[in-house]
């Protein structure tokens, strides 16, 4: 059987995302996400659109009737959006479906650091090496990077030199478009054999940049190095990751539906190792967010609940009755319970997730002594005494990431083990400290509930419920919640 950390809760989602740099969030509304909105409004099976439009980004998802196939709703999608692509303003990139995923599909983050390589390296070999190797494996539908610095040819021109040439923007611009490109001439007979004419012309180094002819004045040409000069350099940022307050490469991987989670992560570790010994001296593959954790943990405490059940019916069955066959009776009733659990699951179609788990571990407490089980574990957990791991970051959108959020807002995934501290006293020292940091809206909350926030809202929001008596004494604030994009 399938085994996730949530059983599906989402109803099947399209998601539309359409890129148009440079364009304020009030004219993509207007010119980009309204006309999609209109365009699906009126497909066939859809129950609702939700749409998020920020600096130079477009995201609309297109949700349609439970049951729907997600392929047949994907296809409708495509076709109302390609009627409406050539009415973009020019500039705007051509609307794009993401991959088909969720938000509970985010399985691992993954940090790439290094401490001898520039960011722009550990941006190139992010996308070109991890993320491809990533993306071969079968089961995963998108890895998104965010952080380092994406390679960019940039041409720094001088204005002073422009006038001296008498040559305009424009004139730079074209000339370079009109360059790089590769031109098939067809093909050539001669002797009996045949040859393929082909005008090489793609660019591949700055020198290459530089020797583009832009105009001619008296027979001479005027390159592009004559006018500035062409480098290498990172592209303006939209975006940034860190671990541990160290510049890094956060790649968050997601699963296809139906996908095995606890399999695929396996699979991906596998893999992982593997391109660790690939990767150049100083580079480093670092887990910092494992779905599967939730999976696991749940897991180990049922087979523990079992175990302990197990034991504690033998005893006490022994000790009050002193009789073996009703302890192999009574012991046996748990795993056979349990089976009948697990068939009917599959008999539906579910998946074993930490819902159907948590069920039959209660159903465990019920059968053998609730209470026992109870007092151990809330034991267990007041012993138990947080502390920081690793710290990592995600601060703006990831290009490829369809949970966009503006540049002033910001991830921090932060592992935690049990040390010195309670959680509680562990939580109130950490939000003493936050507040200390004026002018910021923190909120600390799990990883997965977090998600779960996005999935149901869908919108950055907090919201103070504050209920008051009769008396019109005010009570204190029962509930706060925070949702991201």
């Amino acid at each position: 059987m399938p085994v996730d950390v949530f059983p599906d809760l989402t109803a099947p989602t399209v998601t539309i995302i359409t890129e148009a740099h440079g364009m304020a969030p009030v004219e993509v509304e207007s010119q980009v996400t309204f006309p999609i909105e209109t365009a699906v409004n009126g497909a066939s099976s859809v129950r609702r659109v939700r749409s998020s439009t920020a600096v130079g980004i477009s995201v609309v998802w297109v949700e349609f009737d439970w049951g729907m196939d997600i392929c047949a709703a994907r296809q409708i999608v495509s076709e109302k959006v390609s009627l409406i692509a050539a009415d973009l303003p020019p500039g705007v990139e051509r609307p794009i479906l993401t991959p088909i995923s969720s938000i509970m599909g985010e399985i691992l983050f993954l940090a790439l650091t290094s401490d001898r390589h520039s960011p722009i390296e550990l941006r190139t070999i992010a996308e070109t090496t991890l993320r491809r190797q990533l993306l071969s494996v079968p089961g995963v539908s998108q890895v998104t990077p965010i952080g380092g610095g994406e390679k960019q040819y940039q041409v720094i021109l001088a204005p002073s030199k422009l006038r001296a040439y008498g040559v305009s923007l424009k004139q730079v611009t074209q000339a370079l478009t009109a360059s790089n490109t590769n031109v098939s001439a067809g093909f050539m007979i001669a002797g009996g054999s045949e040859y393929l004419v082909t005008g090489l012309g793609r660019m591949r180094t700055p020198e290459d940049i530089g020797a583009a002819v832009v105009a001619a004045v008296d027979g001479v040409p005027i390159r592009v190095s004559d006018v500035g000069t062409v480098r290498i350099d990172a592209a303006p940022k939209r975006g940034e990751g860190s671990i541990n307050a160290q510049p890094a490469v956060i790649l968050g991987v997601q699963k296809q539906p139906g996908a095995n989670t606890l399999t695929l992560t396996r699979t991906l570790e596998a893999v992982l190792a593997e391109l660790q010994g690939k990767f150049p001296e100083g580079m480093r593959i670092q887990q910092v967010f494992r779905q599967a954790d939730f999976i696991e943990i749940p897991i180990e405490n049922v087979f523990h609940a079992l175990r302990d059940g197990g034991i504690l019916v033998i005893a006490i069955v022994l000790l009050f009755l002193a009789n073996l066959r009703a302890a192999f009776i009574t012991l046996t009733a748990i795993p056979l319970s349990l089976l009948t659990v697990v068939l009917t699951l599959q008999a539906f179609g579910a998946t074993i997730n930490t819902m159907a788990l948590d069920g039959m571990a209660i159903a465990i407490g019920g059968l053998v002594d609730d209470a026992v089980i109870d007092v151990e574990n809330v034991f267990r957990r007041l012993l138990a005494h947080p502390e920081v791991v690793s710290v990592a970051r995600r601060t703006g959108r990831a290009e490829l990431d369809e949970h966009a959020q503006g540049v002033e807002a910001a991830e921090l995934d932060v592992s935690l083990v049990m040390r010195d501290r309670s959680k509680t006293e562990f939580l109130n020292a950490l939000r003493r400290d936050f507040s200390l940091i004026p002018g910021m809206n923190i909120t600390i909350g799990q990883p997965i509930s977090h998600r779960i926030d996005h999935m149901l809202s869908g919108t950055r929001a907090n919201i103070a419920v504050k209920i008051s008596t009769r008396t019109s004494t005010p009570c204190a604030p029962l509930a706060k919640k925070s949702a991201r994009p």
